[in-house]
């Protein structure tokens, strides 16, 4: 098994964190890291700022959103230096699909001498919207109270081109989990 950074992505509550966890898991002795765990010092930003807290708003994708990136990031960078294996929980929606943005990223962990690979958790509005209810997150209230404007800008078709291998793991509810997950883990010890 090789030195990597795995990124486990999809839209919110597809599953990222279920799945990261029992990653990890698996992968005894991994790094996990959730990029969820920047979410109290994002609140403190709106609080500071005197914004409501809306991780949907104008507010947030210019002040906050890239930085959270860039801070895990570099803790998951700094982690290859010590560890095989990193885990890295977020949703990467917009990272994956520029492609300036995935070569730049490539070459970062590249440069720390890993491979990047990318678990895309195939899911669907059904299942996005039944884990967000079910999560009752004060952070997915206007998603939830928005619904329909939230979700057209959702997409939920795997990346293309995304990291030095693509992985893509069925986050419906289809009867085939377990095998599916031990496929994915057979997969990703290979690399």
């Amino acid at each position: 098994m090789s030195k990597k950074l795995l990124l486990v992505t999809s839209p919110p509550a597809c599953g990222k964190t279920r799945l990261s966890r029992r990653i990890a898991t698996e992968l005894y002795g991994s790094v996990y890291l959730d990029k969820d765990s920047l979410i109290p010092l994002s609140k403190r930003i709106f609080s500071v700022a005197r914004k409501p807290y809306n991780r949907s708003s104008e507010f947030f994708k210019r002040e906050i959103r890239d930085y959270e990136y860039d801070a895990i990031l570099a803790i998951a960078v700094e982690a290859l230096k010590y560890n095989d294996t990193v885990i890295l929980n977020a949703p990467f929606t917009s990272e994956l699909r520029d492609e300036n943005y995935m070569s730049r990223l490539k070459k970062r962990v590249n440069s720390a001498g890993a491979k990047l690979v990318v678990v895309w958790i195939e899911s669907d509005e059904q299942t996005c919207y039944s884990n967000m209810k079910r999560r009752n997150s004060d952070r997915d209230r206007w998603k939830l109270g928005h619904w329909e404007e939230y979700v057209k800008n959702v997409n939920f078709a795997a990346p293309e081109n995304a990291g030095d291998e693509l992985l893509v793991y069925n986050g419906k509810n289809n009867g085939g989990e377990v095998a599916d997950f031990n496929r994915l883990i057979e997969r990703i010890k290979e690399i």
